[in-house]
């Protein structure tokens, strides 16, 4: 089976072809760095990850391109707000989505950039849309230029509207419009802008408007066609139907295939720092370990709306560590697995084929890993490392491997987990003296001890073994 996967605009599943065999490219939009990822936001992120893992491991060579809007009005409004530049807002913003990036495990973009590095690309494809007659200068001698959508009659295709039938944003200014539903590709500087905030063109000085960046840049790193344009559903109208608009009137191609995400819900709403109900990142990873919280955003199908809750979570972050259970015992049965690579049962690599359908994937996994407990009872065979390897492939795909980087090493550091392991091998010791001379009431001490300090003692056949039991 051949991978198919869910196209925005035509609105149904098709089989997945590059334009170059092999080869896939595939633009996101980026964070507007007004403010630090919410899990909300980072839901795209891996969400993506996912996909790419899955596209590499299918044999294919994938460059991802995610941009970085560090220029917008919400960044002025908050810097001046804040008393800071606009770019150390905008830079302090950056570095905490890298960070969301790595605490997550999420590969890092091929090619990730910034808004502000590529008005030169933005300025040349907006002179060719209003030398093609697609956009206009405003005639109130503001410097800002408009896309004309009533010059381009296929505008509406991706989120299936009628320009009658679209309302205005409530936010958007129609001064100088030909049409109240005309685009900004271009701000004329305002005063009290700060002057670094403006590039020079031949309709005076200003910046760029939000859905220019996005063509502009995704042009220059994978061409004027490519394979895949994804993001959150929230941005297929107005943006993404901006950028298709925009780059086809300039005889640009453009996506082959459109992919949305679902929202993550919080109280019923979508998740945004505009409503207020955003959960950062860098504060829900204080509560649950990181790779739990990258289990419980892999675990929903990427078309489902997920209704956040932390009760959910914890029951992902219980649900995980019982996976994560069986791939430690197993490689300590074993005596280590090292680097080979396994292969994915049938059904994980069907599931994901079928448009990234993880739900179904994890359900083939749980069924691999049922026989393998059994197995780690037996003790080591041929079987249980075939076993092993197969989920720690299945896992790998989805970023969740416990003896992959970045979450190898288990629950501490290396370094800390060898005076760990042994302070708790000399209370290990005195529990197994205690139980020797039939004194129960002193080794159930020192097990209740261990765990009040968070270390969990399970005694296997092969003798006891301990683990950091969660506290959040």
């Amino acid at each position: 089976m051949s991978l198919r996967l869910y196209d925005t605009a035509t609105r149904e599943i098709r089989d997945f072809e590059p334009l170059v065999a092999g080869k896939v490219g595939i633009y996101h939009c980026g964070l507007t760095v007004q403010g630090a990822p919410h899990i909300g936001h980072i839901r795209k992120e891996v969400v993506f990850d996912v996909l790419r893992r899955w596209l590499e491991r299918s044999g294919h060579e994938v460059t991802v391109v995610a941009n970085l809007t560090d220029i917008d009005d919400k960044i002025l409004a908050k810097a001046a707000e804040a008393g800071t530049p606009w770019f150390a807002l905008a830079y302090a913003n950056e570095r905490a989505l890298h960070a969301a990036y790595d605490v997550l495990g999420c590969l890092p973009p091929t090619y990730e950039p910034r808004a502000t590095g590529h008005v030169p690309e933005m300025l040349e494809l907006m002179d060719e849309l209003v030398e093609a007659g697609h956009a206009y200068p405003a005639a109130d001698g503001s410097g800002d230029v408009y896309f004309d959508v009533r010059s381009w009659p296929a505008y509406g295709e991706l989120s299936n509207q009628r320009i009658d039938d679209m309302e205005v944003a409530a936010d958007a200014d129609p001064r100088g419009k030909r049409d109240p539903r005309d685009f900004a590709l271009w701000k004329g500087h305002k005063p009290g802008e700060p002057e670094t905030a403006s590039w020079a063109t031949a309709y005076g000085r200003g910046r760029p408007g939000w859905h220019l960046e996005c063509s502009a840049m995704v042009g220059k790193y994978l061409g004027p066609a490519f394979d895949i344009h994804g993001g959150g559903l929230d941005l297929r109208f107005p943006h993404h139907e901006n950028e298709l608009a925009q780059s086809r009137a300039a005889g640009r191609p453009f996506a082959r295939w459109w992919m949305h995400n679902a929202m993550l819900n919080l109280g019923g709403s979508k998740m945004s720092k505009s409503v207020g109900n955003t959960m950062l990142v860098s504060e829900v990873v204080k509560r649950v370990r990181p790779v739990e919280l990258r289990y419980y955003l892999v675990a929903s199908h990427y078309r489902s709306v997920v209704e956040f809750s932390f009760e959910a979570l914890e029951e992902a972050g219980a649900a995980y560590r019982r996976i994560e259970g069986f791939v430690r015992r197993a490689d300590e049965v074993l005596g280590g697995t090292g680097d080979r690579t396994g292969v994915a049962c049938a059904e994980f690599a069907e599931a994901m084929d079928d448009d990234l359908s993880l739900p179904a994937a994890l359900a083939a996994m749980q069924a691999v890993l049922r026989e393998g407990n059994k197995l780690v009872a037996d003790g080591p065979s041929d079987a249980l490392r075939g076993t092993l390897l197969s989920v720690r492939s299945m896992l790998g795909v989805l970023g969740l491997d416990p003896l992959a980087q970045p979450w190898a090493g288990g629950e501490v550091t290396t370094g800390l987990r060898d005076v760990v392991d042994g302070l708790v091998g000399v209370a290990l010791e005195e529990r197994a003296a205690a139980r020797s001379r039939k004194d129960f009431a002193a080794a159930d001490r020192v097990r209740d001890g261990l765990l009040a300090a968070g270390v969990l003692v399970e005694d296997t056949p092969a003798g006891p073994r301990w683990t950091l039991e969660e506290k959040h």
